[in-house]
């Protein structure tokens, strides 16, 4: 009886232990897990994509379970994107791109890299035809390398190329999906379910953490820094131009204003943004910083070294260091040419009105001069000798030396050849410039 009891408590206490262990198991298959919910916001550019990398290296360092990129953006810069999607491709971490509204142009490559897409009811995704910064489209082997990056990132992920090719490509013919012909395919949540390129709909987080089987897990939300922000601010591809401008209508101004004063600091200040953003969004390096520098010292040696070889260096280097702090040559190329022709238009403004009179300038640029009027005479203009006559003491080949009334004057003859000894008169005089005329026997 005693043996039977003891087998009874001893079963009793296996099967409580065992209703525990599975009640845990059930009530706790979320938690102890971390999820990185990481926002893909506003324009995508290279300051995003250093807010990113720097969030996967957090997630990291975290043991992170899974990572949520939130997206909301209407797309931005490719080289960026692609930057974005490597890091995306690179993630060993469970990740999932959340369109809670907009993944658009760029912002569909991103997601498409994602190891899952969901959508919220709304959202949408697509758009994403290749543009220049002047608005309009990119040379062909720019589009078709575009093309190929969409078709792989959606390869990759298991989807249909062909409507990621849509999506970039306006020439691609899906009537069921697209708003008409010749336009670029984006796709609304429930049509992106329906091709396979989402896997849910979704309220919300908390339903898509739901989703996912994580709603107990500990979340973390990253956002980016102070600096990091303004990293993004500046590098996004409609300020850049701006900052460049305002640098230079800032130092054009300061030359025709007297000591260095406020529009001075407002050009250093432009350039301290623009490189300080570019150095933090990665960039631009320390020697970039360096180059420019350098090149700013060479430009103002060259207003104390003649010569101008210093300022054509400077000049260089300026303009080199800039070309060094971004991806994009031709964009580059098209700001650093807005800011140049700011700097053309203020120069001609101020000279209009400000003249030379003030500001630095008037220290380099000589305005006095030696008039007539200040008692200065450059030459004595000998008018008394027009009419007078006298005798060539050298042959005039046209120029030589004539006697006038006992004064030996360096003449010269209208073209012609005069012998020595021969009757000459003075018909012309322009400063000391005398010229005669020889005298025929007829006279």
């Amino acid at each position: 009886m005693k043996r039977t009891a003891r087998f009874i408590w001893v079963l009793s206490l296996l099967l409580l232990a065992f209703h525990a262990l599975v009640s845990h198991t059930i009530s706790a298959e979320g938690e102890g897990k971390k999820v990185y919910v990481v926002p893909v916001e506003q324009a995508v550019e290279k300051g995003l994509a250093s807010f990113l990398e720097r969030s996967v290296k957090e997630a990291r360092q975290s043991n992170a379970d899974h990572i949520i990129f939130s997206i909301d953006t209407p797309g931005g810069a490719v080289d960026a994107a692609s930057s974005i999607a490597k890091l995306f491709q690179n993630i060993e971490i469970p990740n999932t791109a959340f369109v809670e509204k907009n993944a658009l142009s760029a912002g569909s490559y991103i997601a498409l890299n994602a190891d899952q897409i969901y959508m919220t009811p709304g959202s949408t995704m697509g758009a994403a035809g290749v543009i220049t910064g002047d608005g309009n489209a990119a040379s062909k082997k720019a589009q078709s390398n575009w093309i190929k990056a969409m078709r792989s990132a959606a390869e990759t992920g298991g989807r249909d190329p062909k409507y990621a090719e849509a999506m970039a490509n306006p020439d691609i013919d899906l009537p069921k999906y697209q708003a008409g012909e010749g336009k670029y395919l984006t796709l609304s949540a429930n049509e992106a379910v329906e091709v396979g390129y989402a896997e849910g709909v979704v309220d919300d987080r908390a339903a898509l953490l739901k989703q996912l089987n994580l709603e107990d897990a500990v979340i973390v939300e990253t956002s980016p820094t102070f600096s990091e922000q303004i990293a993004r601010l500046i590098t996004n591809p409609v300020v850049v131009p701006i900052l460049l401008s305002i640098a230079s209508l800032g130092f054009v101004a300061e030359l025709y204003s007297p000591g260095f004063g406020v529009a001075g600091i407002m050009g250093l200040l432009a350039l301290v943004l623009f490189f300080y953003g570019h150095l933090i969004a990665g960039l631009a390096g320390y020697e970039t910083i360096i180059f420019f520098a350098l090149g700013i010292i060479c430009i103002v040696l060259e207003l104390f070294v003649p010569g101008g070889i210093l300022g054509i260096i400077g000049v260089g280097a300026v303009i080199g260091s800039l070309f060094m702090t971004g991806n994009d040559m031709g964009y580059m190329a098209m700001s650093i040419g807005i800011a140049l022709m700011v700097a053309i238009i203020a120069s001609v403004v101020l000279f209009k009105t400000m003249g030379l009179e003030r500001g630095f300038l008037k220290n380099i640029i000589l305005n006095d001069s030696t008039s007539t009027e200040k008692g200065y005479i450059s030459s004595k203009n000998r008018l008394e000798l027009i009419g007078l006559e006298g005798i060539t003491l050298t042959p005039l080949r046209p120029s030589g030396t004539g006697d006038f009334d006992n004064e030996r004057i360096d003449v010269v003859t209208e073209g012609g050849f005069i012998e020595k000894g021969k009757r000459v008169k003075v018909v012309k005089t322009e400063g000391t410039r005398v010229i005669v005329r020889e005298i025929n026997k007829e006279e």
